[in-house]
């Protein structure tokens, strides 16, 4: 079954939705892409790795990496003799921490490995003011200084959107940089309740473009994951402007 709704389903941006989504999109994109570019191209799938802090109030009992351990009886530590010992003053705990890992897709040129094209979905942590949308920001310059095509897909209303002169008002977008066009950048605004484009993705020239549906990747990541059995608990969020909230509400499924 694919998502009732005709364009991005607002369900999906929740926080305990997109990490499975993300992980899943970016392969349903590579299968179309692959069957199109191969032999002379590879699509290979990257990872972009982030470590963050987990909040207190997030921190669950976790089993320790070091363990300390007691010399069994009758048997004493060496070197024991005359070494006294020494408590320590504090005992702090370090910082838990958690790994995001957020894949991506590159094509590069099967003879030389030449990266031709990046393509990314753009994640809340790519978004939201920090260290991580720095480091996405200085990513980006650095494909953009070089001899790769971006494409850049956003598919979450939440947080800001990634720097662009002249950016019009739109909920979703798509974002396609040549190489050969730049700074200039072909892109494609996406509000709530429209399709997801067929998007083009520039391979070398003198080949033309391939292209990706993400309409039906949406589509099939939602029949494969069962989304209609368990997200439509709540609201979306971030939340719906009133009048899309109410168109929304009519494709909402009916869930047993």
């Amino acid at each position: 079954m694919p998502s009732p709704f005709p364009g991005m389903n607002p369900w999906i941006e929740q926080e305990g939705i997109w990490v499975d989504f993300h992980a899943a999109f970016i392969p349903a994109i590579r299968r179309q892409l692959a069957q199109q570019v191969l032999p002379k191209y590879i699509v290979l799938m990257e990872e972009q790795v982030s470590i963050h802090e987990v909040p207190a109030s997030r921190v669950r009992s976790m089993r320790p990496d070091l363990a300390i351990t007691r010399p069994e009886r009758g048997r004493e530590p060496r070197a024991a003799v005359g070494v006294a010992e020494i408590e320590a003053p504090y005992h702090p705990s370090l910082p838990e921490e958690e790994v995001e890992r957020q894949p991506y897709l590159e094509i590069r040129d099967r003879e030389n490995r030449e990266l031709v094209t990046v393509i990314e979905l753009l994640s809340p942590s790519n978004k939201r003011p920090g260290e991580d949308r720095w480091k996405d920001l200085e990513k980006r310059r650095a494909v953009r200084r070089g001899t790769a095509h971006l494409v850049e897909i956003d598919l979450l209303r939440g947080y800001p959107p990634m720097p662009l002169e002249d950016r019009p008002e739109c909920d979703y977008s798509v974002l396609v940089s040549r190489a050969e066009r730049r700074p200039v950048v072909d892109f494609w605004p996406i509000d709530v309740r429209d399709r997801l484009p067929v998007v083009p993705i520039p391979l070398r020239s003198p080949d033309g473009d391939a292209q990706v549906d993400l309409q039906a990747a949406l589509d099939q990541v939602y029949d494969d994951a069962g989304y209609v059995h368990f997200i439509y608990q709540g609201n979306p969020n971030p939340a719906l402007a009133p009048e899309d909230a109410e168109w929304a509400e009519s494709f909402l499924p009916e869930v047993s």
